[in-house]
């Protein structure tokens, strides 16, 4: 008889399977040769890279390195820390400054199509670079520019799994030195929407599988330290970013968070929005659901900041 672990697991299994599938014919391929090969296996970017994999590349010309280092209510904080030091050709981005607009829904607005790329222009990111960000350790900053990047089409882009805290446990090379950049052109390219406001997703509710990334305690109400109103958009699942790490701040494997996925309930043949306190961690699961073979997610960019403020 099978059990709902056996379920949850061949599940999971096969939902991981869908990506390593990807991932195997690709080598196939470029086993075989040809450029349409290499072409292809260029293209097929993973969303994680470890420490070890970027120390060994270093010194490709075709990756750039951008640091999101980022803390809650020390404002500034990210910017010092990468003066301090930071990884080897690493460029700094910051999440009020860079990553967000001045103006717009919640309190962590995307910036323009046009902004966004000429600040990846400018720091000398193009449109074939292969792009790792990362930050201070569980990776919900580096997420943001990972999801921004992809929602214009990006696919070259990946997050360091464990961030600066395993890199530099890991005693890989630090420096303080900037790094040398050459302004480029980004040229942005319609894709499908990956965003939707508040007006969107009201019409959607009970239809949309709809995940919050915040903590349990704010997800049920309980506690609320930043925005006015606790509590949760109605019909949203409480999916804290929290479980989508282990113990050493790197991701879980894809089967285990296939796993978590598929006990919550989701489709993995159906989007899913998610959403946080201002659009930032929401990109965290986004994150999490592609490592476990789910579909491009969708982000709320608003959130529970913009939800609850207009009522």
């Amino acid at each position: 008889m099978q059990t709902l672990v056996d379920t949850v697991g061949t599940a999971a299994r096969d939902v991981a399977g869908t990506a390593a599938e990807r991932v195997r014919q690709t080598a196939e391929r470029r086993k075989e040769g040809g450029e349409d090969a290499e072409d292809e296996a260029e293209r097929a970017t993973p969303p994680l890279v470890t420490c070890g994999w970027l120390a060994d590349n270093l010194d490709n010309p075709g990756i750039r390195i951008v640091d999101t280092r980022w803390f809650l209510g020390e404002p500034g904080a990210g910017r010092l820390r990468y003066q301090e030091d930071h990884l080897p050709g690493a460029m700094f981005l910051d999440l009020d400054d860079d990553l967000a607009a001045s103006e717009g829904p919640g309190r962590h607005p995307l910036p323009t199509t046009d902004d966004f790329a000429d600040l990846l222009g400018r720091h000398g990111i193009g449109n074939d670079h292969h792009v790792v960000v990362y930050d201070q350790g569980p990776g919900a900053i580096a997420a943001r520019l990972w999801w921004m990047l992809r929602s214009v089409g990006h696919e070259r882009v990946s997050v360091l799994d464990g961030g600066y805290n395993r890199w530099s446990s890991q005693d890989h090379p630090l420096t303080t030195d900037p790094p040398d950049v050459v302004p480029t052109t980004y040229e942005t390219e319609e894709g499908p929407t990956l965003t939707v406001d508040r007006d969107q997703l009201l019409e959607r509710l009970g239809t949309a599988q709809v995940i919050d990334a915040r903590e349990p305690e704010r997800y049920r109400g309980e506690t609320e330290p930043i925005d006015s109103v606790g509590g949760h958009i109605p019909t949203a699942l409480s999916a804290p970013t929290a479980e989508n790490v282990g113990p050493d701040g790197t991701f879980k494997p894809a089967h285990v968070l296939a796993a978590r996925f598929f006990e919550m309930g989701l489709d993995r043949d159906e989007p899913v929005v998610s959403y946080c306190g201002s659009g930032v961690t929401a990109c965290h699961n986004l994150l999490a659901l592609q490592v476990a073979g789910y579909p491009e997610g969708i982000l709320y960019p608003g959130s529970w900041s913009d939800w609850s403020a207009t009522g």
